[in-house]
C-alpha cells in the first residue's frame, strides 16, 4: 500500500485540498480520505488530475515518427503514407516490437496518459507466417506493459482484405492476416494471460470495413460477445473520403451508415474516426452509445479532416482521445488540438465548452475520461475507490 498526499486535486465530487489516496499493491486506489493530515505520506506537489485513457494506439508506429515527413512529387496522402507505413514493418521482430511499445508507453505515462487500447494487428513475421506463438507480438505487447506500468486493453485485430468485395491482400498487408478462427483462438489465450491482472484487458478489433467481410464481422463478433459479452470491440471507419466513396460503390451506403446497420452497435464499441459522417450518421452513432475514438494530432498528420465534434456531442455522443501513430504522445496536445481544430473550422471558440461558463479544459478532459475508460473497458479517469 502507498499513501499519496495530494495539496490539490479533482476528485469526482470537486476541487478538494489535504486529501490522501491510498494505492493498494494491484495499482487500484483503496481509500480516499478528505481533510487528511501528511503523515506518513508520499507527498505530491501541484494540482493532481485522473490520468488520462488512450484509446487508440499502434504502438510499433512510434518508431517511424518523422520518417513519412518528406515531400513527394506525386502529392502525399493518407494513402501514401500507408504505403511508406508497410515498408517499415518489414525489418520488425518481436524484440523491436517490445522494445517499441515499452518506449512509447512510458514516454505515455510521463505526459500523462495512464492506459492504453492497443489496436493490434502486426501478427505474422516477415513472411506472412504464423510465429510458433501466434500471440508473440500480442504478448511482447503486453509484456512491455508490465515493465512500465501502464494499463492495456489489447484488441487483437481481424484483417482478411485489402479492400470492399473481397479483394486479395496487398504484399504489404501478409503480416496481418489470419483466417478469423485463428484469431479468435488468440483472444483466448490473450485472456488466459491476463486473468487476474487488475491492469489488463482484451478486447477485439476489426481492422476496417474495407478489410473485413461482413461474414468475417459477424463471425468475430458473434464469438467474441458469447465469451465476453462486455469486451471492447474497436473499428476504424471513415477516416478517409476514398473510404466512403468506395463504400457506396460496393454498398450503396457509406461506412458509418452501413456498419451502424449491419453490425450490433452499442455502448462497448469504439469506431475510431468516423471523420467523414453525415448530419444523420452523427446523430445516429451518437445514439449508439458507440464511443468516437477522437485522433487529433494523427488525423491532421495524415490530413484525414476534421470530425462533426460539436454536433456529436450536441447529440449526447460519447468520445476520446488516442495517439494512433504517436507523432506526439501528449493527452494535452490532442486536447488543444481537438478543440483548436473546431474553432478553424466552426469560427467560435471554446466549442468544447458546450454551455456558458463551463472550463473548456475540464470540458475537454471530463470527456476524455469517460469515453477513453469506456471504449477501453477499464475503470480509469476517477480519483475514486476501486479506480486506477
Amino acid at each position: 500500500m502507498t499513501d499519496l498526499f495530494l495539496s490539490d486535486v479533482l476528485l469526482p465530487s470537486g476541487w478538494a485540498t489535504s486529501v490522501r489516496v491510498s494505492i493498494r499493491n494491484d495499482g487500484c486506489i483503496g481509500t480516499v480520505t478528505l481533510n487528511a493530515d501528511a503523515g506518513g505520506c508520499e507527498r505530491v506537489s501541484g494540482i493532481a488530475v485522473p490520468g488520462v485513457p488512450n484509446l487508440h494506439s499502434h504502438a510499433f508506429q512510434r518508431a517511424m515518427a518523422g520518417l513519412a515527413e518528406r515531400g513527394s512529387q506525386r502529392g502525399d496522402s493518407f494513402w501514401g503514407w500507408r504505403e511508406r507505413m508497410y515498408a517499415f514493418l518489414e525489418r520488425l521482430d518481436p524484440d523491436d516490437v517490445g522494445a517499441i511499445a515499452a518506449q512509447v508507453q512510458m514516454e505515455m505515462l510521463r505526459h500523462g496518459y495512464t492506459l492504453v487500447g492497443e489496436f493490434h494487428y502486426l501478427r505474422n513475421a516477415p513472411d506472412g507466417t504464423a510465429y510458433a506463438d501466434p500471440a508473440e507480438m500480442a504478448r511482447r505487447v503486453l509484456a512491455a506493459a508490465e515493465l512500465s506500468g501502464i494499463g492495456v486493453t489489447i484488441l487483437p485485430v481481424v484483417y482478411r482484405q485489402s479492400d470492399f468485395g473481397g479483394a486479395p491482400p496487398t504484399p504489404g498487408q501478409r503480416r496481418f492476416l489470419a483466417p478469423v478462427e485463428a484469431l479468435l483462438e488468440d483472444i483466448v489465450v490473450l485472456r488466459t494471460a491476463t486473468a487476474g491482472h487488475p491492469a489488463q484487458r482484451v478486447g477485439m478489433a476489426l481492422h476496417s470495413l474495407r478489410a473485413v467481410t461482413p461474414e468475417d464481422l459477424s463471425l468475430a463478433v458473434g464469438a467474441v460477445r458469447a465469451d465476453d459479452a462486455t469486451a471492447p470491440i474497436h473499428i476504424h471507419v471513415a477516416e478517409q473520403q476514398r473510404e466512403v466513396d468506395a463504400c457506396l460503390a460496393w454498398s450503396g451506403a457509406r461506412p458509418v451508415e452501413w456498419l451502424l446497420g449491419n453490425a450490433p452497435v452499442d455502448d462497448r464499441w469504439c469506431a475510431i474516426h468516423a471523420t467523414h459522417m453525415t448530419l444523420d450518421e452523427t446523430r445516429s452513432l451518437a445514439a449508439s452509445g458507440a464511443v468516437a475514438g477522437l485522433c487529433p494530432t494523427t488525423e491532421a498528420n495524415l490530413g484525414d479532416g476534421v470530425f462533426a465534434f460539436g454536433e456529436y456531442v450536441g447529440a449526447g455522443g460519447p468520445w476520446g482521445v488516442g495517439t494512433d501513430s504517436h507523432v506526439s504522445v501528449s493527452p494535452v496536445a490532442d486536447l488543444r488540438l481537438l478543440e483548436y481544430s473546431q474553432r478553424l473550422v466552426t469560427q467560435e471558440r471554446n466549442v468544447a465548452a458546450g454551455q456558458a461558463d463551463r472550463s473548456t479544459g475540464r470540458a475537454l478532459l471530463e470527456g476524455a475520461w469517460a469515453g477513453g475508460a469506456r471504449a477501453c473497458g477499464q475503470r480509469v479517469g476517477s480519483i475514486s475507490v476501486g479506480a486506477r
